[in-house]
């Protein structure tokens, strides 16, 4: 029987072979989401592992954040951007699953987040979720969920107001397109945690900053932050 389902798969990949997320090229048996070489040339940061890095910046002097780290850098038309497009557009949810995943277990290494007690995805609004199907952001919290042995709640942050895409926004307009759109649900649950917020790539930090906000409004609640990519220049 087990045959049987072997030579299926190899029939189906035959006629639909599974295909990077990065090169597009297509994947051997042992590959899932990445070929090889584009796994092992991903732009990683390694900034989980520098306290004092260039992401801390960001939110300096507008919120308190305890780590900020981003997987890999991102740059308009290097391989991070077709990541993330596969996975916001393509219905490639599980790529967020795989990296979060990849990076939870880096992130289990350095001190500063094994204190972590739950993981918070950025949510889409309702309007937003139901045209996609998924929240990029959930499966990225499923992965570092798994990496970390860490729970992740999709219970806690709600996004009340629908907002226009963040694309072509500064951040005094990013921010004023989000400073309201977020609310804090089930606080009891997270008092006095440390809570790590997740989403897809940090750029000016400003709906990051805005979910931040409401969530320090819960009392003893402490913040990092990790996404799959940062914006650099």
């Amino acid at each position: 029987m087990k045959n049987i389902s072997q030579w299926c798969s190899n029939i189906f990949s035959f006629f639909y072979p599974l295909c990077c997320v990065s090169c597009h090229g297509v994947l051997q048996q042992n590959e899932l989401y990445f070929c090889l070489p584009c796994l092992l040339h991903l732009p990683e940061t390694y900034f989980h592992q520098v306290k004092d890095n260039p992401l801390q910046y960001i939110f300096m002097g507008r919120v308190k954040v305890e780590n900020v780290a981003s997987l890999l850098f991102y740059r308009k038309g290097n391989q991070v951007q077709h990541i993330l497009y596969n996975l916001k557009y393509k219905g490639n949810k599980g790529v967020g699953e795989y990296l979060g995943d990849y990076y939870g277990r880096k992130l289990t290494k350095v001190d500063s987040y094994r204190s972590i007690d739950y993981i918070i995805p950025i949510p889409l609004h309702k309007k937003k979720l139901k045209k996609r199907g998924y929240n990029q952001s959930e499966w990225i919290a499923m992965g570092l969920s798994k990496g970390m042995s860490k729970p992740y709640l999709n219970d806690i942050l709600v996004r009340t107001e629908f907002t226009e895409t963040q694309t072509r926004k500064n951040r005094f307009s990013r921010w004023e397109n989000v400073k309201e759109v977020f609310q804090v649900l089930n606080k009891e649950k997270i008092k006095g945690k440390h809570l790590l917020v997740c989403d897809d790539v940090l750029t000016t930090g400003a709906t990051m900053e805005a979910a931040l906000i409401k969530l320090l409004e819960v009392p003893g609640v402490t913040v990092s932050v990790v996404t799959l990519a940062a914006a650099h220049k």
